[in-house]
């Protein structure tokens, strides 16, 4: 256990300076020292304060209802479908496996923090890796709830709504190929990894993952469902808040000029939102008001990259599957991720211009 817990310790330090190196010649380059003193002013105005009040409020109300449902059909799924049921459905040639592994994301309403035990049973069951990783992928990216929350916060403009649903199916069958060229699935798992352990501490809405198999009273079942929701929602609601906080910050507090210097830059733009997408570890059933937010702010292949990598891999899943797969495996899974994303919202930006 101790071990464990000190290879994740030593993943969140690489990811940390991996990002300061990264973040910080972007800063020192965009932003100067006046704007900061700018920034430092707008503190004490009352339109200021009224601004940043609005977002947080408008974010948080637009998100909760998306939460509430989301989580709610995510454990009905969760207490009443196996994951035998899920791994009887996909075929098991390469390419018709991999793209109906991908499309199984439309019948499966599940954020990014629920995916991951799933995926890892059915690896352990025996799913072909590429299968697995193409999955696990594209359920946070293309199921209904996450669908309705991106038509819901984009309603005005369906180009994105289109290209994250394009972008992230062909995005997750891509990866999940590359990943399953490159890895053996014998090779990926820790040696020090206990089922007990991972169960308890990988994610707090899933410490009761087989209990359902002891019910069989359907009041019970329904007892499980509700107690399993409420700490979904614990769980994505405080992501939610801490998401819609910072942005709200960003957008009220760091001067006009220094976000449009940034998000306008074609290359620098999705690099940052990418970062952004990571470390703010926002539920893929809300990250749409999120990056809805900064649409004035920021190049169209930076939101369409936000909404692509995010759901993929951030901080919190990464210190998730930590606890079952080995640091090599996730280095590599993150860097396809972020090739692929990085190329996406690039080549959006080349062929539309930057911003719509």
């Amino acid at each position: 256990m101790m071990e464990t817990r000190s290879d994740n310790r030593k993943l969140v330090y690489i990811l940390v300076i991996v990002f300061f190196i990264l973040v910080f010649p972007v800063v020192a380059q965009k932003i100067n020292i006046n704007s900061f003193n700018v920034a430092i002013g707008n503190l004490i105005t009352h339109n200021s304060l009224q601004n940043f009040s609005t977002i947080f409020i408008s974010i948080l109300l637009e998100g909760f209802p998306f939460i509430i449902l989301g989580t709610f059909i995510s454990s009905l799924i969760h207490v009443f479908i196996s994951e035998e049921k899920i791994a009887a459905i996909i075929p098991e040639n390469k390419l018709v496996g991999s793209v109906f592994a991908a499309l199984t994301g439309v019948f499966f309403p599940v954020c990014d923090c629920a995916i991951f035990p799933i995926v890892r049973r059915l690896i352990k069951k025996g799913m072909p890796l590429h299968i697995a990783v193409t999955f696990m992928l594209s359920v946070p990216l293309i199921n209904p709830i996450v669908l309705f929350s991106t038509y819901y916060a984009f309603s005005n403009n369906h180009k994105i709504i289109i290209m994250r649903v394009v972008f992230g199916f062909i995005s997750a069958i891509v990866i999940g190929n590359i990943i399953g060229t490159f890895e053996n699935t014998n090779n990926i798992i820790r040696y020090d990894f206990h089922e007990g352990h991972h169960e308890h501490e990988c994610c707090h809405c899933h410490k009761h993952e087989n209990k359902h198999r002891e019910h069989h009273v359907l009041f019970a079942e329904i007892v499980h469902v509700l107690e399993h929701t409420s700490m979904e929602f614990h769980d994505v609601g405080r992501l939610l808040i801490l998401g819609a906080f910072l942005s709200s910050m960003l957008q009220t507090f760091v001067p006009k000029t220094c976000l449009i210097s940034i998000g306008h830059d074609k290359v620098i733009s999705v690099l940052a939102m990418i970062l952004m997408a990571f470390f703010l570890s926002i539920c893929s059933q809300t990250d749409a008001f999120i990056a809805r937010s900064f649409l004035a702010q920021f190049t169209t292949g930076s939101i369409i990259a936000f909404l692509i990598f995010g759901p993929m891999i951030d901080l919190k899943n990464t210190l998730m599957i930590a606890t079952t797969f080995k640091v090599s495996f996730i280095i590599k899974l993150i860097l396809a991720i972020f090739i692929v994303c990085f190329s996406i919202g690039l080549g959006i930006n080349c062929l539309l211009g930057g911003v719509l």
